[in-house]
């Protein structure tokens, strides 16, 4: 894989998805994600941000939950998919993620920028 754009690729592929209840956002705290996870999100304004952190939500948090979910970050996809980012309320795929998977996930994470959402 040659940039960060692949690799964000292949994880994405290999996190194991969900069905979430609906209106839950308890995996909608405040996150860190990549620079180029972030550039695929819609710019928010300095106030957006603000009033977000104060109710400790994402910024991306809508009435509906996540306003952009088809392109929400590793770390986001990651939740409810491992027992140690385990959902409150018992959702989970079939088949949990696969460790290495979720070492190379960490691995990218540690080791790239990160800017908070």
């Amino acid at each position: 894989m040659n940039n960060n754009r692949e690799v964000i690729a292949y994880l994405r592929e290999r996190i194991p998805s969900f069905e979430c209840k609906p209106g839950c956002h308890d995996c909608c705290g405040p996150v860190t994600t990549s620079s180029e996870e972030m550039s695929r999100l819609p710019v928010k304004t300095e106030a957006e941000h603000d009033a977000a952190l104060d109710d400790y939500n994402c910024v991306h948090l809508g009435p509906n939950g996540c306003t952009v979910y088809e392109e929400r970050p590793l770390i986001c996809r990651l939740f409810g998919t491992t027992p140690r980012m385990a959902c409150p309320n018992n959702c989970r795929p079939d088949e949990m993620i696969d460790p290495k998977t979720e070492r190379q996930i960490h691995h990218y994470i540690k080791n790239t920028r990160q800017v908070l959402v």
